[in-house]
């Protein structure tokens, strides 16, 4: 089976490709490098011809409110335009757990554009709905930090590896369209602040984490809910414990 991957070479793209030619499929990473680009539409003609599946691992590399939500558009738009004239039987993409419920976060109301537009476009799909991944973290800690200070909602988080995220994409991907969305999440749940404590203090970051209801997350606020599966979902193998042993020893 011919199976395109967009993102090919990101962090979970890489992952999800190896897993996938491990399985003898063939696989072609498609990124603007390789000469695939989903915004100006270069190479998706050639790469999507005998495809019988498409996973969208695209990221928006702006997260400007006017710049996220064009980006995610124009790229579905011009993706599925391309799949549907290929013939293409399933629509894989990669969404994020909770979007709908933080319309104040420029990048969440993005991502639900993006999934809309997969919803109406014909074509069989299936959604994966992650939870926040352990890579980004420090990242996370960054971008609410003040000073020496991070201030992070008592909310529940529930993050997950990149590892799991790519072999979830991957079962997606060779299973049948489910025509609706699968939510993944790591294995361990707790407070926001909490786990990021952890992580700061196992990496040895002196920063202070300060746990505040009004706290908000990339411009959003964070209740309890608003960052984990509310029903069911498939859970990750990798927690935060093992993670950070693993990276560690990478």
């Amino acid at each position: 089976m011919k199976i395109v991957v967009i993102g090919g070479t990101g962090l979970i793209g890489s992952k999800a490709v190896a897993i996938l030619r491990q399985h003898s499929h063939e696989v072609v990473a498609a990124s603007p490098k390789a000469g695939v680009n989903i915004i100006t539409g270069e190479g998706l003609d050639e790469a999507m011809a005998g495809a019988q599946v498409v996973i969208d691992l695209a990221n928006s590399p702006s997260f400007e409110g006017r710049a996220v939500l064009e980006f995610f558009e124009t790229a579905s738009r011009n993706l599925l335009a391309a799949e549907a004239a290929a013939g293409v039987r399933h629509h894989v993409a990669l969404s994020i757990v909770g979007i709908e419920r933080t319309p104040e976060n420029d990048y969440f109301r993005a991502k639900v554009a993006q999934e809309t537009l997969i919803e109406s476009a014909g074509i069989p799909y299936t959604i994966v709905r992650a939870t926040q991944f352990l890579e980004f973290l420090g990242a996370i800690a960054a971008s609410s930090a003040d000073g020496d200070v991070v201030r992070l909602s008592p909310g529940l988080f529930q993050p997950i590896a990149a590892d799991d995220v790519a072999a979830f994409v991957a079962d997606a991907a060779l299973a049948e369209p489910r025509s609706g969305i699968i939510e993944i999440a790591g294995p361990e749940r707790a407070p926001f602040d909490e786990i990021v404590a952890r992580y700061l203090k196992a990496v040895c970051d002196p920063r202070e984490v300060v746990r505040d209801p009004e706290a908000r997350y990339f411009g959003g606020r964070v209740e309890e809910h608003s960052l984990v599966p509310l029903g069911e979902a498939r859970l990750g193998r990798i927690g935060l414990d093992e993670w950070l042993r693993w990276s560690r020893a990478a």
